[in-house]
């Protein structure tokens, strides 16, 4: 599948790509994972967005967060895909051009995640390293990893 990237900060966000974002990170987070939490918590205002598109269609995004909204480093938070293209190889594509978006965004240094536990091998293929105990968010068991 050729995937389109699209890398935005907030404000020059459409309004379709915002909707297409927050539909999908409510589809994955609210109803597959079934997770009541508040998924808008004033920080994508703050951020870039990247979304990666495959036949017209959002399939996978991620939210670029500076240093000093999330943590003291920068942050890699709310990565998604869809459900029809897992196991394809979108998610690495996704977290490899999230890296380097940072990087050209924000600069070279440490980027700090907050990874559901599951996902710590493939964080870990990325060059991530955990960085703290096992905590829950959510009713999810999740882990602070940093890739420096």
């Amino acid at each position: 599948m050729e995937l389109k990237i699209v890398c935005r900060k907030f404000d020059a966000l459409t309004p379709h790509e915002l909707y297409e974002n927050l539909r999908l990170r409510s589809d994955v987070f609210v109803v597959e994972q079934q997770c009541i939490f508040l998924d808008l918590d004033n920080k994508d205002q703050h951020c870039y967005h990247l979304l990666l598109y495959g036949q017209e269609e959002l399939v996978a995004s991620s939210r670029l967060v500076p240093a000093g909204v999330s943590y003291a480093e920068m942050s890699i938070g709310r990565v998604v895909t869809s459900k029809m293209v897992r196991g394809t190889g979108v998610g690495r594509k996704l977290m490899q051009a999230s890296i380097d978006q940072m990087y050209a965004l924000f600069g070279q240094g440490p980027i700090k995640i907050g990874a559901q536990l599951y996902a710590k091998k493939f964080y870990e293929s990325l060059g991530f390293v955990q960085t703290g105990e096992v905590y829950d968010e959510d009713g999810i068991d999740h882990i602070h990893m940093v890739k420096q």
